[in-house]
């Protein structure tokens, strides 16, 4: 492999926007980091999204080959031992592999969600959850269970930070999605478009089991856990629970979503 710059002091300025990625998160970034190799193939295959910089160990670079190969020629591609990769990230980076990313171009919403809407698509919006871990399994599970895009409000965590985007396994760098906006304009805009808007909440009147899902596009409304969707905004919804045994009143939210997203996934029309 050619192209590998060695890194031998953790405050080189050329790797700078791996220093301190924990911090990063709190006070602020530019771009965004993804961590393991998991989230890098999603990197590197991902319309929407493009890697500024490689931060590898030596030891996984063998293993990295062909990887490396499909890193842009643009890209640097910086090689250290662990106390410095250690030092660079400001705690012990176990998977030895961190790429920076950055957009390509911004999501054209207005396009996108009339095209889905056409289409027969399940969207899936995500109200009020800062939680990173609920928000990344929240990704994983819209991947798996066929949804074309996610939209977060305003209040949500954003899918770029690195533990969401990690806990996502990168599936936020492959699927579509928008952050912005209020509960209220999301649940306009999509009823306007046509979609029939579920809500999904540990009291909704329709149990999940008996829910048939139609021809139409369809969009999922989850709530954070705790306060849940708006009342007003469920009051224009058909609201749906997962029936469960009694003693527990919900579940997790991002359980309580792929449970959903299963039964309308198993009952999609045929394409």
């Amino acid at each position: 492999m050619t192209g590998l710059i060695p890194i031998e002091d953790p405050g080189d300025p050329r790797i700078a926007v791996f220093r301190d990625v924990r911090e990063r998160d709190i006070v602020g970034r530019e771009g965004f980091i993804a961590e393991g190799t998991v989230v890098l193939d999603h990197l590197l295959t991902s319309e929407r999204f493009r890697p500024t910089a490689l931060l590898v160990l030596r030891n996984r670079l063998d293993g990295l080959r062909d990887r490396l190969l499909q890193v842009p020629r643009d890209v640097p591609v910086y090689v250290v031992e662990r106390p410095v990769i250690d030092a660079i990230a400001g705690f012990p980076m176990h998977r030895g592999v961190l790429a920076h990313g950055e957009r390509r171009a911004a999501v054209e919403d207005a396009a996108l969600l009339p095209r889905l809407a056409a289409s027969r698509s399940l969207v899936l919006v995500a109200i009020g959850i800062a939680n990173h871990d609920n928000v990344g399994a929240i990704f994983r599970n819209a991947a798996a269970f066929g949804v074309s895009a996610v939209l977060l409000d305003e209040i949500a965590c954003d899918p770029l930070y690195r533990k969401a985007l990690r806990v996502s396994v990168g599936t936020v760098l492959s699927l579509p999605w928008s952050r912005g906006g209020t509960a209220e304009a999301h649940a306009a805009t999509l009823a306007g478009l046509g979609f029939r808007c579920l809500a999904l909440t540990p009291r909704g009147a329709t149990p999940l089991g008996s829910l048939e899902r139609g021809d139409g596009p369809v969009a999922l409304f989850l709530g954070a856990e705790g306060p849940g969707l708006p009342g007003a905004v469920m009051s224009g919804m058909e609201t749906l629970r997962v029936e469960m045994a009694p003693g527990l009143d919900s579940l997790n939210v991002a359980t309580a979503a792929a449970v959903a997203l299963h039964h309308l996934y198993s009952r999609a029309p045929p394409a």
